[in-house]
């Protein structure tokens, strides 16, 4: 069995695989880093969202193998300790959550796309962007909401507790 090396949430991690074992199941049958869902197996949901070398990608649709000396940043290493990110405190103030299930992926997937798009981020562009993530409680309008709040409260000097009051 090949053996894949990368570096998970800032810790370099090791351990044999079969080569068709895809990257989130390496993340949370090997890990135990369960906080990255598996929500339909077909790349539709988003809800196993992960960085990859930075990059926003579904880990059901990349192999562990694929991954080999990679950096990965699952949901668990967004944010230090009990801390939360300011994006994870919008999605919080602003119920940009219901059932729970797809926020990891959509939170992978805001700050990435705060990374690529910047702080200022108008309704139809955060939409368009959330294509590939489903969610099947809020409506999204939350969702679209918080993410807005989490960007500029990650602006330098940003306020997430004005920003997400907004």
């Amino acid at each position: 069995m090949p053996v894949v090396s990368m570096t998970v949430n800032g810790k370099p991690v090791r351990a044999e695989v079969e080569s068709r074992t895809l990257l989130v199941q390496f993340l949370r049958e090997h890990l135990r880093l369960t906080g990255t869902h598996v929500g339909c197996d077909t790349s539709q949901c988003g809800a196993c969202v992960v960085h990859l070398d930075g990059e926003a990608v579904k880990s059901c649709a990349v192999l562990a193998v694929q991954a080999d000396g990679a950096e990965v940043l699952t949901i668990e290493g967004v944010a230090p300790g009990d801390t939360l990110h300011p994006m994870q405190e919008a999605f919080r103030d602003n119920h940009g959550l219901q059932c729970g299930y797809c926020t990891p992926g959509m939170i992978m997937t805001a700050l990435d796309l705060v990374r690529r798009k910047g702080h200022e981020l108008d309704d139809h562009t955060i939409r368009e962007e959330l294509e590939g993530n489903l969610c099947r409680c809020t409506g999204y309008h939350n969702i679209v909401k918080s993410i807005a709040a989490g960007a500029r409260a990650m602006a330098p000097g940003g306020d997430p507790a004005r920003q997400a009051a907004e």
